[in-house]
């Protein structure tokens, strides 16, 4: 068996048309066919019986000789590594070295096609489907900061952005701030609410500080009370996005990255130093 696995593994199908043409065209014999090309009876059977031109083999089980034995412990470890968050997560060669540590006698490599192979199940498995989300006029708004780098008197200065997006209209709101304090938080939705005339039932927010205090499991937050405060007069239900899910904004705000650009806003002096005056900004 083991004699034909290999006769497969080396049958290309310009050697099977050799076979063939040997065998039917030339009329040699079996075991002249074999011993010219180097191959088994068995295949050389299988190839003139079947009248095939091409076999593909496939192997029904991968063998892991050293895995095998460690599959449980390296299941946990790679399950507890993709439950960290982004930035602390380990890297396969750190969960190889903790494996070792166990007693693991495998390669490197044998853990990495093993972590592949793992993922693509795991992908699969927990595979989800994002459906396009609609907002109707006046149901909500999103906000977030970002950094920019702006001119005071010909010195570049990097300041803070609060945006505010009506989600149904995507019509923008900006206004720049020296900090992210919880003052300025409830100054940009004051300006932003008289610049809109009117305020949207309910409120997105990633996870920022000045409004959550602690992220439970799901979408339950402990938001601040001061900021819960301000969204009961204003009557608006907050929401806070899952971490590491901006898909759930349904659009997307300017990054927080220094030297993101803001396009299409209404620019406004905030508590800028003097000598930053309003002005309107267009892309």
């Amino acid at each position: 068996m083991g004699n034909m696995v290999a006769g497969w593994g080396m049958l290309i199908v310009e050697t099977i048309a050799k076979v063939r043409r040997a065998y039917f065209i030339h009329q040699k014999p079996i075991k002249a066919i074999c011993r010219e090309f180097r191959l088994s009876r068995r295949v050389v059977r299988k190839v003139i019986r079947s009248e095939a031109t091409e076999f593909h083999y496939e192997r029904r089980q991968q063998p892991l000789p050293r895995i095998d034995p460690w599959r449980d412990q390296l299941d946990g470890l790679l399950l507890e590594n993709e439950g960290k968050p982004a930035r602390e997560r380990l890297t396969l060669i750190r969960i190889f070295e903790e494996l070792r540590a166990l007693g693991y006698e495998g390669s490197y490599d044998a853990v990495r096609r093993y972590a592949r192979v793992w993922r693509q199940a795991r992908g699969s498995a927990t595979a989800q489907a994002y459906v396009p989300l609609s907002f109707a006029p006046g149901e909500a708004y999103q906000f977030d900061w970002s950094h920019e780098i702006v001119l005071m008197n010909r010195m570049p200065v990097t300041v803070k952005v609060a945006h505010l997006r009506l989600c149904h209209s995507r019509m923008p709101f900006v206004r720049a701030y020296p900090r992210e304090s919880q003052e300025m938080v409830f100054e940009a939705h004051a300006r932003a609410f008289e610049f809109y005339r009117g305020a949207c039932t309910r409120g997105i927010y990633d996870n920022m500080k000045t409004a959550v205090e602690t992220v439970f499991v799901g979408k339950d937050r402990q938001f601040n009370r001061r900021f819960l405060q301000m969204c009961g007069h204003y009557l608006v239900e907050p929401t806070a996005c899952t971490p590491a899910s901006g898909w759930e904004k349904g659009q997307s705000l300017p990054s927080r990255k220094r030297g993101s650009k803001t396009r299409s806003a209404t620019f406004a002096s905030g508590y800028l130093p003097r000598g930053c005056g309003s002005r309107a900004m267009t892309s």
